[in-house]
């Protein structure tokens, strides 16, 4: 890995970023982390880092949101993200370079047109039972599991799974930080196997982490300050990010 001036710029500016605001919604750091990183290394390198920079910068926020995980509600989908994923991310190392980058732009395209099925789904059963629901998620955070690995972006999918969880904020955040945890460290496993991910991207990782304690608890912060309708416009806006990335890969 070459720390060339683009590569400064976007761990100066953009991972800082993308670890708050993936601290304050739950999700959404991959939404800036995972393009920008693309265009710096390279489609596969972009994808594998933001992945294992990721992954730790989960266990941070695992450890801040530590009273409020909800393991038994979120197990169902953290076990389907994780082999969602373990199976996307075996794609990406086979795959040529030029398909990891097209696959980013389909997942864009599928998560998005997902999104808008899942959502009429419920609106049109809102007495859906809870054995549906499940099944709904699971199905949306395999989903969500397999674009990750293979794009490196789950898009919103994720987020539909974990909002049909009957979660306030608090509980929201850790699920979320706790379902991506396990997905981003499939994902780092199978790339660090795969020698995409080499000593240098792990000391990376190393270094970065006072920066993801201190951007964690910054986004911990902004949470708490926000309340709940606060923290709704703030889910919801990342939502609409990945559908801004949408209408600009166009």
């Amino acid at each position: 890995m070459e720390f060339d001036v683009l590569t400064l710029s976007i761990l100066i500016l953009v991972v800082p970023a993308s670890f708050v605001l993936s601290a304050a919604a739950g999700l959404g750091g991959s939404l800036i982390l995972v393009p920008a990183l693309v265009m710096a290394l390279g489609a596969k390198e972009g994808v594998a880092l933001a992945a294992l920079l990721l992954a730790a910068n989960n266990v941070a926020k695992v450890v801040v949101y530590r009273k409020t995980l909800p393991l038994a509600q979120a197990a169902l989908i953290a076990v389907a993200v994780m082999v969602g994923a373990a199976l996307g991310a075996g794609l990406m190392v086979q795959a040529p370079e030029r398909w990891v980058t097209i696959g980013v732009l389909i997942a864009l395209i599928a998560t998005f047109a997902g999104d808008l099925v899942a959502r009429r789904g419920v609106s049109k059963d809102a007495s859906m039972q809870a054995p549906a629901r499940k099944a709904w998620a699971g199905l949306l955070a395999f989903t969500s599991g397999a674009t990750s690995g293979f794009s490196g972006t789950s898009g919103p999918l994720k987020g539909v799974a974990l909002r049909s969880l009957p979660l306030d904020r608090q509980y929201l955040v850790g699920a979320a930080s706790l379902v991506s945890l396990v997905g981003d460290m499939t994902k780092a496993a199978v790339f660090t196997h795969s020698g995409l991910l080499g000593q240098s991207h792990l000391m990376l990782a190393a270094v970065l982490v006072p920066v993801m304690a201190l951007c964690t608890l910054a986004g911990r912060s902004l949470n708490q300050q926000v309340g709940e309708k606060g923290f709704a416009i703030l889910f919801w806006t990342v939502m609409a990010g990945y559908g801004v990335r949408l209408v600009t890969a166009l």
